[in-house]
């Protein structure tokens, strides 16, 4: 169960004026949410689903200039169906988008989707990012995936780091994916009051990721001797510029989740604010090779009505917590030469051994 915010925050708080995050919990904390995962270790790529079988009242925002992804026009406001099924986030590029059919195949089955004359229409929206850099690209998720990811979905705490949508996930690789770290899936929660609200999210950014409780990097673009980290900002403003990375290269996606009420205007606005989480810990972000897309469910489970600007800013900071913990949780893979957080700090110990 989710600690109360109190408890959560007062732990280990940096100084005064420093960003406080949550620490810890996961999506599954928010009651009618279930989280499975598909992991292809051959590549490796996967996918993630995010089941609200009773279904959700939902709503997204996509901020970056190379999106993948399905249904995102039936959640506007202005459309008629209320509630979701399910959320599908993959690998594979646009060949993932497939994955989401066998997660519409799984709900059909057991009855769950919109009554719509003679036939039960599970809806789920997906979004995919592009991993296809990262083994063989041949190999992508698929109807089968999505089906196996509904299969291994529980209400406990999903594994994190590299799996489902985010086991070919890499960061910090405007310069060229030989200088980039690897990226990862993660989630954290909070609870406050009686209100809780959870994210998921699978950081493949163009960017590094940033911790705003100290500002530094902790994982991103790689010096070219691939010994420490240079970082991407400061490696643009002392004058380096990328070679050239295709568009739609990279791309973070996720979703933030409550159990308080919520209108679909209202759960967008929740899925807008929760991108400022992503601002905060990915630096650049929302770049012409991104596609970051953002969720947002409300499953009501609590009964209560919730406030979506403070819902917002409450799942901005969870986003970011889970955007951390995303890369923290990932491993390394040698083959390519895509090393995780843990080797940081081996890379800084080195780098100033060799200088003395």
């Amino acid at each position: 169960m989710p600690r109360s915010a109190a408890d959560r925050l007062s732990a280990n708080r940096p100084p005064s004026g420093s960003v406080v995050l949550p620490e810890g919990g996961s999506i599954t904390d928010v009651a009618g949410i279930k989280v499975g995962h598909f992991t292809d270790r051959r590549r490796p790529t996967g996918c993630t689903v995010i089941l609200t079988e009773a279904g959700a009242t939902a709503g997204v925002d996509v901020r970056g200039a190379a999106p993948g992804t399905r249904e995102t026009d039936l959640l506007s406001p202005v459309n008629l169906v209320e509630k979701v099924h399910a959320v599908l986030l993959a690998g594979g590029s646009a060949f993932g988008l497939d994955s989401a059919s066998g997660v519409v195949r799984w709900l059909e089955e057991r009855g769950f989707g919109y009554l719509a004359g003679p036939a039960t229409v599970p809806i789920v929206p997906a979004a995919i990012l592009f991993d296809l850099t990262v083994g063989d690209h041949r190999i992508r998720p698929d109807a089968a995936a999505g089906y196996a990811a509904c299969q291994a979905a529980a209400a406990t705490p999903p594994a994190e780091g590299s799996v489902g949508a985010g086991a070919g996930a890499t960061v910090g690789k405007l310069f060229g994916m030989e200088r980039a770290m690897r990226g990862g899936l993660g989630s954290a929660s909070i609870k406050v009051g009686a209100i809780t609200v959870g994210a998921l999210v699978a950081v493949n950014a163009v960017g590094d990721v940033i911790d705003p409780t100290t500002g530094r990097i902790v994982a991103g673009l790689r010096s070219a001797d691939g010994r420490r980290i240079a970082g991407t900002m400061p490696s643009l403003l002392a004058g380096e510029m990328p070679a050239g990375l295709s568009a739609g290269m990279a791309t973070t996606i996720g979703c933030i989740a409550t159990d308080a009420l919520l209108t679909k205007a209202q759960a967008q606005k929740m899925a807008q604010m929760a991108h400022d989480g992503l601002a905060r810990t990915i630096d650049p972000v929302h770049t012409m090779f991104d596609g970051d897309t953002i969720f947002a469910l409300a499953t009501g489970s609590s009964g209560l009505s919730g406030n979506p600007s403070a819902l917002g800013a409450i799942g901005a900071a969870v986003m970011a917590a889970a955007v951390l913990r995303a890369v923290r949780q990932a491993t390394g893979l040698s083959g390519p030469g895509l090393p995780s957080v843990p080797s940081a700090g081996e890379w800084a110990m080195s780098a100033a051994a060799s200088r003395g």
